[in-house]
């Protein structure tokens, strides 16, 4: 088992979208058992590469009776039914706020040995899904919130114990995760 340090809101890895993945190869492999072993141990929903400060387009997840990993992700809706519901980050420790998502997602990648997938998520997995995918993209849950609620957050995230005082960079209006 290797659990590693889980990188915190501030620090730039977070805000830099992850590169493409060409090599399904050993190192790949032991990033995707160093993201499992780190997301099960810190007990998250999901884990994305750059939360451990590595610059791949790759996340574990096991939520609501579904686990897996997936590389190079897409995300397709399945439908417009938004849903509200807190949520929560492992590199925002032991803070969460309510925020909007899709409620229906497909998302298509790979497997750590080159081979497709595709994960149909509602509710709890759709919300897990979008988030992973959102860390790829250098975009942070805080950036989804609408503005009463980041204020709060904001508020809440600089006198926790854990922010090291960086001014939180937020990303006012995040790209679409949608193709």
């Amino acid at each position: 088992m290797t659990v590693r340090p889980i990188r915190l809101f501030g620090d730039p890895v977070l805000r830099t979208r992850a590169g493409e993945i060409v090599d399904f190869d050993r190192e790949l492999r032991t990033l995707v058992r160093d993201l499992w072993d780190t997301m099960e141990k810190r007990g998250g929903a999901g884990l994305a590469a750059p939360q451990l400060g590595v610059g791949a387009r790759v996340f574990t997840y096991h939520c609501d009776g579904h686990a897996g990993h997936l590389i190079n992700p897409s995300l397709w809706l399945a439908d417009e039914q938004t849903q509200d519901g807190m949520e929560g980050c492992l590199s925002i420790p032991e803070l969460g706020w309510k925020c909007r998502r899709y409620r229906n997602v497909v998302a298509r990648g790979w497997n750590m040995h080159g081979e497709p997938v595709e994960v149909s998520g509602s509710d709890l997995l759709a919300r897990c899904l979008q988030h992973e995918t959102d860390h790829l993209n250098g975009v942070l849950f805080l950036d989804r919130l609408d503005e009463r609620t980041r204020e709060t957050a904001l508020r809440e995230i600089r006198a926790a114990s854990w922010f090291d005082g960086t001014e939180p960079v937020i990303k006012q209006d995040p790209h679409s995760l949608f193709q």
